[in-house]
């Protein structure tokens, strides 16, 4: 094919003509002049790629693509019990329905000129998170659980004016990445120190004693997560604040918010700064997407005044009566101060915050109870029912949705074995967990019916036989 006169189907601009035109205004012979002035010569691959010819009907293209999807096995096709940071729990039809909105889905970001009644949109997941939590003050999401926990403990660290946080081993690997990212490029006052509390092997809680040992006077805030990534509750979440006032740090706790409807909020046992993933409200999967992490303080001056986010607020008009909504100390923003600001401010997952709004005020205080109850009565019953089987047993007892199992095969023979009965087992903890064994984490929610769960047991008594 003569690539002087190729007209890409799929690349705008591509007509040889005004590719020439382009290059002429701003002076450059070649794209390839451009990529040497912007890439080192060692990123450069050196070679054309070994692309495939494009497909040019899109009739023929649309089904080369689903030939493609066709090899994925989907969670609507198999049974699924992979949790660990993205859940499968039921989207009703209605926050698919106003996600696709064109007031939300194309104008969810911008000024208030193209406000739409988003504001409003999104001061009401601000107020239906708060009421959730226990909390008064909540901003707009970030990217995911993981940001907001980044966020959450540079907060306190601006608050405090200290430069090292706990945080337990129990929390997700994925999270604590993200987390030590945050605080390794944090520029404002030099890196944050980032130390790791251990967990009680016989519980799977935090170990109080190592938590005790470890604060001292440099810790700006204990991080904890409740459930923790093991699935296992935090009893001792108002002990852990305890421990962290009496320090002179903040506590700061993660949470799933689907378990609210039965656990404790946060602020009756002592947190100072909540954050967590709203993507089991009213968010499919998407391959690991639909991520919406939130973060929630108390109603103080001084936590408003440090949050990354920015906060919608509800005010007075000229009218008598009649109400905006706005932006609260917008100043404080990198929006406003730039690269002078605490932090960064930038692109949300606002849309998502919009759906979880949707199914939180769907579901209300009696539905949230009542999907909570739910979730733990079936975690609980595959539980009970997998800790039965020879060659299988539950280490923890005190868990929502998710719990580890352990083997007396490897992980990888086991689900490999499962998906031929069209299950997907739970994710494997051998690597992140060494010390639990071959063990996996299983996630049951309202999905899971009673029948599935017995499939899964009579699939495990046949693999481990």
């Amino acid at each position: 094919m003569d690539e002087e006169s190729f007209i890409h189907p799929y690349i705008p601009n591509s007509v040889p003509e005004i590719k020439r035109e382009m290059l002429r205004v701003i002076g450059a012979g070649g794209a390839d002049e451009l990529y040497r002035e912007m890439i080192p010569e060692r990123l450069l691959l050196g070679r054309p790629m070994d692309l495939p010819e494009p497909i040019l009907s899109e009739l023929d293209l649309k089904r080369h693509v689903e030939s493609i999807l066709s090899k994925n096995k989907t969670a609507e096709e198999y049974v699924s019990y992979l949790g660990a940071g993205c859940w499968r729990h039921y989207v009703p039809k209605v926050c698919e329905e106003i996600a696709s909105r064109s007031e939300f889905l194309t104008a969810y970001a911008g000024g208030s000129h193209s406000d739409l009644g988003r504001y409003q949109a999104n001061f009401e997941f601000q107020s239906l998170v708060c009421e959730l939590l226990g909390m008064e003050v909540s901003g707009i999401p970030t990217y995911d659980w993981g940001a907001a926990a980044g966020n959450s403990v540079r907060m306190a660290t601006r608050l405090t004016g200290r430069r090292e946080v706990l945080v337990p081993r129990n929390v997700s690997p994925a999270r604590l990445s993200i987390i030590r990212n945050f605080c390794d490029s944090a520029s404002d006052s030099g890196r944050i120190e980032v130390r790791l509390v251990d967990y009680d092997a016989a519980t799977g809680m935090m170990d109080m004693a190592d938590l005790e040992s470890k604060v001292c006077e440099d810790t700006a805030a204990v991080y904890f997560e409740n459930p923790n990534y093991l699935g296992v509750i935090e009893a001792e979440g108002a002990s852990i604040s305890d421990v962290a006032h009496d320090g002179g740090a903040e506590s700061v706790c993660g949470v799933d918010p689907i378990s609210l409807g039965v656990l404790a909020a946060p602020a009756d046992y002592g947190v100072d700064i909540v954050c967590g993933e709203a993507q089991p409200m009213g968010m499919h999967m998407f391959a690991g997407g639909g991520s919406c992490g939130f973060i929630a303080s108390r109603d103080e001056e001084r936590y408003v005044a440090e949050y990354p986010l920015r906060l919608v607020c509800i005010a007075d008009t000229a009218v008598e009566g009649e109400y905006g909504f706005g932006q609260a100390l917008s100043e404080r923003t990198s929006y406003m101060a730039r690269e002078n600001a605490k932090d960064w401010v930038g692109t949300t997952t606002t849309l998502w915050g919009i759906t979880a709004a949707v199914y939180m005020s769907l579901l209300g205080p009696q539905g949230m109870r009542e999907l909570g109850e739910t979730v733990l009565q079936k975690s609980h019953y595959a539980a009970a029912t997998l800790d039965e089987l020879d060659g299988a047993s539950v280490p923890f007892k005190t868990f929502f949705k998710e719990f580890p199992v352990t083997f007396n095969k490897p992980v990888r023979e086991v689900n490999e074995a499962l998906l031929g009965h069209r299950i997907f087992g739970g994710k494997d903890l051998s690597g992140e967990y060494p010390e639990l064994g071959e063990a996996a984490l299983y996630c049951v929610t309202e999905m899971h019916s009673v029948g599935m769960i017995d499939e899964l047991r009579a699939a495990l008594l046949e693999v481990l036989a």
